[in-house]
């Protein structure tokens, strides 16, 4: 029987992993269900989460595309920068299909013996990268491949210059006044208060991401403010940017203010919604200019960002020695 793997010892594979959404509106409530541990939504909030993708795409999903082009990006930038390297890219999804165990098999079915894991996120946190590493982890083991991870690159030279670039570009959409009026909104995915009792280093990754940019750019009147919090019933990391918003509009007298989401990487629902909808219906309410920085996608810098980490965790853990 002739051998179905595709590859000999020499290849590596990269398992790339991101959070993932649905195909077609009628993979919501299995993907919603997914999310909320087996536990189906109602339909009230089945209804909600169906009339946001609606709004944004009228039923098309740009984060699977967006996250399938960036495996491809990366996959050419891994064969461009290191010819001299097999490396052979998967995708791996927390709550679609392909799922993160089903992108192991796949290496493994293929020949792959070792392997990196890199998440689609700069920032390490426990409850979002360290539960990607954990079902990848327990899925190589029990594949019989191994498997390196790359739990962070918050601060690689490459990604901070990419979104400074953005922030410049962004600061000329103000043409009204100086860029120095602007009040700049650094945001990220808000996760539950009780990750600061875990000394998580999330809130503090973030805010050295900030810190970089903000010094990279010139931009000195900047802070930092969470998004896209979840319903959950307790309490989640604050503030959010919809509140601060306003409060810097009515105490501040903030009327102009650009959000930088660098806790994001693409264009999906938590940008395309939560952002260009929700944030600029109330930026329209208040009379504020709000702006928001292009998201990194297929960004070639971003892409040689994910390079350079896969390919520094392969020297230092030694796979594919």
């Amino acid at each position: 029987m002739e051998d179905q793997r595709k590859y000999g010892s020499d290849a590596i594979g990269v398992l790339v992993m991101s959070y993932g959404t649905p195909e077609s509106l009628d993979q919501v409530e299995a993907y919603y269900t997914h999310i909320r541990r087996g536990k189906p939504p109602t339909a009230e909030q089945l209804d909600d989460l169906v009339r946001r993708y609606e709004k944004i795409v009228g039923g098309f999903f740009p984060l699977r595309r967006n996250t399938d082009r960036q495996v491809e990006a990366l996959q050419a930038t891994l064969d461009r920068e290191y010819p001299d390297l097999k490396f052979v890219c998967y995708q791996g999804l927390k709550h679609a299909a392909p799922f993160i165990e089903d992108g192991v098999r796949a290496m493994a079915a293929d020949g792959i013996a070792r392997a990196v894991g890199v998440v689609l996120a700069p920032h390490y946190s426990t409850m979002s990268v360290g539960g990607y590493v954990k079902r990848a982890q327990a899925a190589a083991e029990e594949a019989g491949v191994a498997m390196s991870f790359v739990e962070s690159y918050h601060l690689h030279p490459k990604l901070i210059e990419a979104i400074a670039d953005r922030v410049r570009r962004a600061l000329k959409k103000f043409t009204e006044v100086d860029p120095e009026e602007v009040k700049v909104l650094f945001t990220a995915h808000s996760l539950p208060e009780r990750i600061l009792q875990m000394n998580d280093p999330y809130p503090e990754q973030l805010l050295e991401t900030s810190r970089a940019v903000a010094e990279r750019t010139g931009v000195t009147d900047w802070q930092f403010a969470w998004q896209s919090a979840g319903q959950t019933g307790e309490k989640w990391l604050g503030p959010d940017v919809l509140e601060e918003l306003e409060r810097l509009h009515s105490e501040e007298g903030v009327d102009y203010a650009l959000v930088c989401p660098i806790g994001f990487v693409s264009d999906h629902l938590e940008v395309l919604y939560d952002l260009d909808i929700e944030a600029q219906a109330l930026a329209g309410k208040l009379g504020l200019h709000l702006e928001r920085t292009e998201m990194l996608n297929t960004e070639p810098l971003y892409m040689e960002t994910l390079a350079d980490v896969v390919r520094g965790k392969v020297a230092g853990a030694g796979v594919g020695s």
